[in-house]
Order: structure tokens, then C-alpha cells, then sequence
């Protein structure tokens, strides 16, 4: 049927540094990365402008830090969308080391020594 679209699929593209995700077997967005022994810095989220607004930002970034709390990997939210979609859904939180979280402006930071 026409108009009927696939769940959207997300992958990890190693070669590329970045989470993919695909929507009928097409790329609609990414997430840029780095990725070190212990943590993985997602550094910039873009999805493609004829896909934004259907949530699919929100479904790639859910599913890099499902893969990162697989891994046991701690996650550095330096892209400003990760960040606030950190903030919104505090399950993922814990995925941000403590004494990191103040870069980002999150809860739970380690106030500074006085």
C-alpha cells in the first residue's frame, strides 16, 4: 500500500562513526560519534529536513543510547539535541558520568569545590 511506512530501523555504521537511521531502507538521519575503550561521544545529530518532525531525532537518539548501556559505554552528550533528550528522559541519565555532567548543564552534576 501506498503511504504505509516500515518501522524505522536504527544501525551503527562503524566505517562512518555514526548511528544511522533508516526508514524503508533509507537514510533519514544520523548521529556523528566518537568512540573511545570506556565512552562514546555523540558529537551532532541531524536528521534530513523532508523527515523532521516525526520523532525520528528522538527514535535514533533512544536507540545510540540503548547501544551505548549494551556496551556498558558511558555517553558524552556533546550534540545539543542528545542533551536535551538526556534531560527529558532522566532513565538515561545514569549513561552520563557524574563528575562530566555540569559540562552539559545536567542534574546531578558535582558542584565545584569552593
Amino acid at each position: 500500500m501506498r503511504g504505509r511506512r516500515t518501522q524505522p530501523e536504527a544501525r551503527d555504521n562503524p566505517d562512518r562513526n555514526q548511528f544511522e537511521l533508516l526508514v524503508d531502507g533509507r537514510r533519514v538521519g544520523y548521529i556523528r560519534y566518537r568512540r573511545f575503550p570506556d565512552r562514546i561521544d555523540l558529537i551532532h545529530t541531524e536528521i534530513l529536513p523532508q523527515h523532521e518532525g516525526k520523532g525520528y531525532g528522538s527514535a535514533l537518539i533512544a536507540a545510540a543510547l540503548a547501544r551505548a548501556r549494551e556496551e556498558r559505554l558511558a555517553v558524552i552528550p556533546r550534540c545539543p539535541f542528545v542533551r536535551e533528550y538526556i534531560e527529558r528522559h532522566p532513565e538515561a541519565l545514569d549513561l552520563v558520568p557524574t563528575e562530566r555532567r555540569g559540562e552539559f548543564d545536567l542534574p546531578g552534576r558535582v558542584a565545584p569545590d569552593l
